[in-house]
């Protein structure tokens, strides 16, 4: 059994991707990603919940405003890195993870068992990421 909660956030960034494989978006271009972060455990808190909403939904948007309005390419967190969506879906659940780590989400996040991240590209695609804790 298991119990979810998730928080939604958007991002606007811009990069280029390598590889013949991505057609044009070898170029410079800009996406906006809706991002969902869902929360997992398998037992509720005393206070009957997963995680505080308004703690999930803060770390979320820290973590999405250090990303947007940036050109990807030009950060060196990601050096190296193709920043396609299923990699900005790690490098969120990471941060996040981190941030359940740190005691940011309160006592409730000693009871998480995993974190998804989900970016939406558009209505049609999207990609996903899970993590244990």
């Amino acid at each position: 059994m298991t119990f979810t909660v998730t928080v939604r956030d958007h991002m606007m960034i811009a990069h280029s991707l390598s590889g013949e494989v991505f057609g044009p978006a070898q170029n410079l271009h800009g996406a906006t990603y809706i991002v969902d972060a869902s929360f997992r455990a398998s037992e509720l808190s005393a206070d009957g919940v997963v995680v505080d909403i308004g703690r999930a939904a803060s770390a979320l948007h820290e973590i999405t405003s250090s990303l947007t309005n940036r050109n990807l390419d030009d950060d060196p967190r990601f050096a190296g890195a193709n920043t396609t969506t299923e990699h900005l879906c790690r490098v969120v659940a990471d941060a996040l993870a981190e941030r359940v780590g740190d005691g940011a989400l309160g006592s409730e996040g000693r009871l998480l068992t995993m974190i998804a991240v989900t970016l939406h590209e558009s209505h049609i695609a999207w990609a996903s990421f899970e993590r244990q804790l």
